[in-house]
């Protein structure tokens, strides 16, 4: 009963209160929760992703969830964090806004291929280019690589249309990685509930061979995905019939110290996370 993949209206693309979410949550028997929107960042020449929380709300987006937290301890253990693209070039700079305004943990989630936003490509688009996968593939180990991200959120998110073979390649590279580093894929829910292209059940059967670490993330976009009652069926019916390692209380990494959050699963002897 743990979802640490949650949005907030400041994305622009999610809807409801967070308190909503909560509650839904808490009714429901969730005992752990994260926010983790998606990251703010202003690129070099001013651009600032539509999609992302704007600059301006960084902190007002810690300090609201704070609150909450307070005002809920006792009820629901609560983490905030974000989502995270890895864009090399920015790497850096992306990072140092999270560590500033004071982000619990980082989940990567990797929408696009390439650095710079005029040109970066949504790997969501479909392409049957074994270039374009590789590339994909690479920016993604090479994020989990900086020992900052607690997990891969829909690691199986690039749309290959190519051949399947090809395809599988490259998951088996990916989940290797995984493994080596320690760091856990993603079943979305989102991807169930939208009817996405992910989650991929060959990714999945790559990764049960591989045995790679896996986790599940509610996705949260709006009140009622605050407790995904028809999609976590779908998603637990994937790692049983894989035999998937399946862990249901993942470990949160602080990204400013790459150490593991005190995760409390004893509510009524709650304290302090971090």
């Amino acid at each position: 009963m743990v979802n640490y993949h949650a949005h907030t209206f400041r994305c622009r693309h999610a809807t409801g209160a967070e308190r909503q979410y909560l509650e839904r949550a808490i009714q429901n028997g969730v005992t752990h929760f994260g926010f983790s929107d998606h990251s703010p960042f202003v690129f070099p020449d001013g651009h600032e992703s539509w999609y992302r929380v704007p600059m301006n709300l960084r902190y007002e987006y810690m300090e609201s969830l704070g609150k909450l937290r307070e005002e809920l301890r006792g009820k629901i253990e609560l983490f905030i964090g974000f989502e995270m693209e890895y864009l090399p070039a920015y790497f850096d700079d992306m990072l140092k806004t999270v560590n500033e305004v004071g982000g619990e943990y980082l989940i990567l989630g990797q929408h696009f291929l390439g650095n710079e936003h005029p040109e970066l490509i949504h790997a969501a688009r479909g392409s049957d280019d074994e270039t374009m996968l590789s590339a994909y593939t690479a920016q993604v180990i090479e994020g989990m690589e900086t020992g900052v991200f607690s997990y891969v959120a829909h690691p199986d998110f690039f749309k290959f249309t190519g051949d399947e073979g090809v395809y599988e390649a490259y998951d088996r590279k990916l989940c290797r990685a995984a493994v080596r580093l320690g760091i856990p894929l993603e079943i979305n829910l989102l991807g169930i509930r939208g009817k996405r292209i992910y989650p991929r059940e060959s990714f999945w059967r790559v990764a049960a061979e591989e045995g790679a670490e896996v986790v599940i993330g509610f996705d949260t976009h709006d009140t009622k995905a605050a407790y995904d009652e028809k999609s976590l069926p779908v998603a637990m019916a994937l790692i049983e019939s894989y035999g998937l390692n399946y862990n249901p209380y993942p470990t949160l990494i602080c990204p400013r110290t790459k150490k593991p959050l005190e995760m409390r699963y004893d509510l009524l002897n709650s304290t302090e996370k971090t």
